[in-house]
């Protein structure tokens, strides 16, 4: 079994510098967003999921909701627009770049891109909502608070590039109850 992580420190210390109101949520460890949403009994569109992106050159953090895709030929458009440039190729990055360059642990992504200095991209579907469930670099803590506040914070680049996916959530059933009533 996994080990429990302590709340990052250097991100409640960002949060505290700029005054921002957020609620932290421990709960189970989760690897995904859809796996957050189901440990928080939260709906999917309101966790956000935090991909490292690779534009040409540059890194980006690409934030959308977790019930959508993303399309990379309408984020490579957006990405030059912001960048005032033409990409050519938008890719994600392995796991070990992305440990390299964020000095994270494997898949401990944080929606907050201005603890690393990177540029933070944000579908603007997420923009519509009061508050949103983003990732705080813990796998079983995540940061809840007002969508306004976070883009204000991260000065994200709101563009247009989710693909809302089809997603069931499946509950799991009793294999002792569902066999007898066969």
């Amino acid at each position: 079994m996994a080990k429990t992580t302590k709340f990052p420190q250097k991100l409640a210390k960002y949060l505290e510098k700029f005054g921002i109101k957020h609620n932290v949520l421990e709960h189970k460890i989760a690897y995904t967003a859809y796996d957050s949403a189901a440990t928080m009994s939260k709906k999917l569109d309101e966790i956000v999921k935090s991909l490292l992106v690779i534009a040409d050159k540059d890194y980006y953090l690409v934030l959308l909701p977790a019930d959508h895709n993303l399309d990379f030929k309408k984020l490579a458009q957006f990405a030059g627009k912001v960048a005032g440039k033409k990409i050519k190729v938008v890719k994600i990055p392995s796991e070990k770049v992305m440990q390299k360059l964020l000095k994270i642990k494997a898949g401990a992504m944080s929606a907050f891109g201005g603890l690393h200095k990177l540029p933070v991209i944000m579908e603007k579907k997420l923009a519509k909502m009061k508050k949103a469930v983003f990732a705080s670099g813990s796998f079983n803590h995540s940061i809840e608070m007002a969508v306004k506040d976070f883009v204000k914070l991260e000065n994200a680049a709101l563009g247009s590039f989710g693909v809302k996916k089809k997603v069931v959530l499946v509950k799991k059933s009793n294999k002792k109850n569902s066999a007898k009533k066969k």
